[in-house]
């Protein structure tokens, strides 16, 4: 047990910088995995709440779809929907627990002040911003340390780009990777370079780091004093993580190289060729994007004769991915196993001239998956020049990820951009560890990187780089076998994304002009997002490779030294903008902006995006308040987005031919009505089953559908576009984040069969070969099939069908906390904010 004590001496200076804030308006937010870990000592204080607690009001939020308003009132207690996100002062009576701590950093003495709400939200204070950092530090160690612990050395993967695996797999996976001395202090060196490049601020980055291990250090020596000393290289180790899992994008060259080659075999060059290009989705101008506003950048590409293409035969990539202790693995995987990058985040921003209040409101966050303990914790801090509140997380020394200030708050989503590329080794010297670059046959370097572990077993991990990057395989081009590395443009400068963060940290951001300087420093590839009390704005950052003049980035290339980068895209610009004159800023990982290409590993970047369902709600209200912002999150949170975007234009289909049975009509007539609905999987009677039969019957029929649109002629090319998206339920279906599907690839082929308008149609026809009627037949024979089915099993009235909502929970890991109904809202943090006086 701590002992809770207030220093008298500090009240004056501390209370100080704990004024009350400025804004006014409404700010809420929800954390649903909350701010404990299992074990932790001041969850059992008097008046904290239990650890699920918030994970009890998120989940209570999303059976009333749109009917939020009772939402909106803050929950001191546990009882509501959402806790304020107030900037609290340090003698607010609702805070219960006083901790005060004081150490040493950087040669300075530091202090904080820790007092916790009911919901263990710890308020941090100080005299000092060097107290602020060293508090923040304390308590990550105090409400994080099995998370501390167990990513400390995992995470120096991320940051070497160990082939075949990543960081965030070790951690969740409960793996211990041990990587050798020369490794951390090599990886340690590259991310010291990249923060002393920058200048007065990366210096200053690596000052808050010393502080902040300063007060991870103290709560370790006060309760796990034999635990080693954290260092700088863990703080890396940790943004290593998050780039690999949030940040990044690209790398995917070797699988549409293996598709195009597929396509091409099957199909013939011309037509294989054209199907790669309709099925990639590179430049699709119908798909939805945040700015209509236009972002060239490396607009026109071959996919027939590229420069600099090697080109990879199917079937003969043999993968050198490190094989992790226990794990079952296939050396002709393309893909590492274990989690991929997050595209669930999403944001709703409406611009003063939209709202009822004039001023801009917001509802949004990050969604980063369910795990208990989270990745993300809440901080409230408060100094000199701090004064922010929300999610932040082991990486950041005291920095806030996402939150509000004292009249501002920002948010994140993953963007995928294109950072990755992979070059394709000529080998020489009669060995697979030679390689020809620039003229001269040359070897690759062998890394020792260590051990890994788990359940007694352990392997030792090696691998092989180039000038390039890590080799992840061997293929076969032509006759020949190549090596394929990969470059990252942001290997070495994880760790400089927290130049973005101390700039919102520290008050530094005035206007959305300054926001956007901000959100330049960073190299990671994330959309952010700003709303004030009278601006709104959002940016794309990335440290965008420039290739030569026709190499196409999406697949291998020449790596002999012709097609090197040769530079980077300029900061400004990259997508942007401030204060649209839509009124409106809305993303849900979608494209940011008009000519702007998908990154290479994102195929579900075309036509019907999940933001649309976002959109199609705002539409319903001229103005907006905050209540129809909310609204439109929890709504499209549970919507199908099949039905919801796609069923009146396969129901035209449809309706081109008789059905083939009563039982089919009935059913569709189920669709006619959930579609009118709104389309939701919601339980809103919480009696485990979907409300609406149409979720059983679109589930029934829709691998059947799918594959009648698209695999007659594609053949078994769709076994491959499976792959590349969509997986064997043709969707990624709940508890997925509905992100890609063949849903898109549905949409646009089947307008151009009824002869719709159809902007950048495909070059292909695929659902009957273009005829219409066939077509339908087709389709209708796949949806009696499937009807037929739930019939066999629940009887022959339609109405009567339902789907299990059990299957579709979410459920935390590593560690059990609560189990929820199915809903694809942000994880880390949901903000609802409004700076309206």
């Amino acid at each position: 047990m701590f002992r809770y004590r207030y220093v008298l001496g500090l009240s004056a200076a501390i209370l100080a910088v704990a004024a009350p804030s400025a804004s006014a308006g409404t700010q809420l937010n929800i954390v649903p995995h909350g701010q404990a870990q299992p074990g932790v000592s001041w969850l059992s204080e008097p008046g904290i709440l239990p650890a699920q607690t918030q994970a009890e009001m998120y989940n209570r939020l999303t059976p009333l779809f749109r009917d939020v308003g009772p939402a909106l009132t803050p929950s001191a207690n546990g009882t509501g929907y959402f806790k304020s996100a107030a900037l609290v002062p340090a003698d607010d009576p609702s805070l219960i627990t006083d901790l005060t701590v004081s150490g040493t950093a950087n040669g300075n003495a530091v202090t904080a002040r820790i007092r916790r709400d009911a919901y263990g939200v710890p308020h941090i204070y100080s005299s000092t911003d060097a107290g602020v950092i060293f508090g923040a530090g304390y308590v990550t160690a105090q409400d994080r340390s099995l998370l501390l612990s167990q990513a400390r050395t995992n995470g120096v993967a991320s940051l070497i780009d160990m082939p075949g695996v990543s960081g965030i797999n070790l951690v969740l996976g409960l793996y211990d990777y041990q990587p050798t001395e020369k490794v951390k202090r090599d990886a340690a060196k590259l991310q010291e370079k990249a923060l002393n490049d920058a200048g007065a601020e990366g210096r200053q980055v690596l000052t808050d780091i010393d502080t902040f291990l300063a007060g991870i250090n103290k709560w370790y020596g006060e309760n796990q004093p034999s635990a080693k000393k954290f260092e700088r290289i863990d703080i890396f180790a940790f943004n290593g993580i998050k780039a690999q899992f949030l940040g990044q994008g690209g790398g995917e060259e070797i699988s549409n190289a293996v598709f195009l080659d597929a396509a091409r075999r099957q199909l013939g060059n011309s037509t294989g060729n054209n199907v790669y290009q309709d099925m990639r989705g590179r430049y699709d101008p119908e798909t939805a994007t945040t700015t209509d506003a236009k972002f060239d950048y490396q607009t026109s590409v071959s996919v027939s004769n590229p420069k600099g293409l090697v080109r990879i035969r199917d079937g003969s990539f043999k993968n050198r991915y490190v094989k992790l202790p226990g794990a079952k693995a296939s050396s002709s995987a393309i893909r590492p196993p274990g989690p991929g990058r997050q595209e669930a985040s999403n944001i709703v921003i409406a611009g003063g001239s939209k709202t009822n209040t004039g001023k801009p409101l917001m509802v949004g966050g990050p969604q980063i998956g369910y795990n208990y303990p989270g990745l993300t914790l809440e901080m409230d801090l408060q100094g000199p020049s701090i004064r922010v509140r929300g999610a932040t997380s082991a990486p950041f020394p005291g920095y806030m990820l996402i939150g509000r200030a004292e009249n501002y708050a920002w948010s994140l989503t993953s963007a995928g951009n294109d950072i990755i590329d992979t070059y394709a080794e000529t080998l020489c010297g009669g060995s697979k560890y030679k390689y020809t670059y620039k003229g001269k046959c040359q070897k690759m370097t062998k890394v020792d990187a260590g051990t890994i572990s788990k359940g007694g077993q352990s392997v030792k991990a090696s691998f092989y780089t180039t000038v390039h990057g890590p080799v992840v395989g061997y293929a076969k081009s032509g006759s020949k076998t190549v090596a394929l590395s990969q470059r990252r443009s942001s290997y070495g400068r994880e760790t400089t994304d927290l130049l973005f963060n101390q700039q919102m940290t520290f008050g530094r951001v005035k206007s959305a002009a300054d926001f956007v300087k901000a959100a330049q420093k960073t190299p990671q590839t994330f959309n952010s997002f700003y709303a004030s009390d009278k601006e709104i704005a959002f940016y794309t950052s990335g440290r965008f490779p420039m290739r030569p003049k026709g190499v196409n980035p999406d697949l291998p290339v020449d790596g002999r030294g012709k097609y090197e980068w040769t530079g980077y895209q300029a900061k400004n610009k990259q997508p942007h903008v401030i204060n649209p004159s839509s009124g409106y800023i809305v993303n849900w990982n979608n494209k940011p902006a008009k000519d702007f290409p998908a990154g290479d590993e994102r195929w579900s970047e075309q036509s019907l995006q999940r933001t649309q369902l976002l959109e199609n709600e705002l539409a319903r209200q001229q103005t907006q308040t905050l209540t129809s912002l909310l609204s439109a999150s929890n709504a499209g949170a549970t919507q199908d987005v099949r039905v919801a975007l796609l069923w009146p234009t396969l129901k035209k289909v449809l309706d081109k031919v008789q059905p083939p049975s009563a039982l089919a009509t009935q059913a569709v007539q189920q669709l006619d009505e959930w579609y009118a609905q709104g389309s939701s999987r919601v339980d809103s009677d919480q009696n485990g089953v979907i409300d609406s039969p149409g979720a059983a019957i679109i589930d029934a029929t829709w691998v059947g559908m799918a594959n009648a649109a698209m695999c007659g002629r594609l053949g078994k090319l769709c076994n491959n576009l499976a792959n590349r998206s969509g997986g064997d339920d043709r969707f990624d279906a709940p508890p997925g984040g509905q992100y890609g599907g063949w849903h898109q690839y549905m949409w646009k082929d089947l307008r151009k069969a009824l002869g719709e308008k159809v902007s950048g149609a495909y070059k292909v026809s695929y659902c009957g070969k273009g005829n219409v009627n066939t077509c339908a037949g087709d389709l209708w024979k796949a949806f009696q099939s499937g009807v037929e089915t739930l019939s066999n099993q629940q009887g022959s009235n339609p109405a009567a069908w339902r789907k299990s909502e059990q299957p579709e929970q979410i459920k935390f890991s590593p560690v059990s906390l609560f189990t929820m109904n199915y809903t694809n809202r942000p994880s880390g943090i949901h903000q609802v904010m409004d700076f309206s006086d």
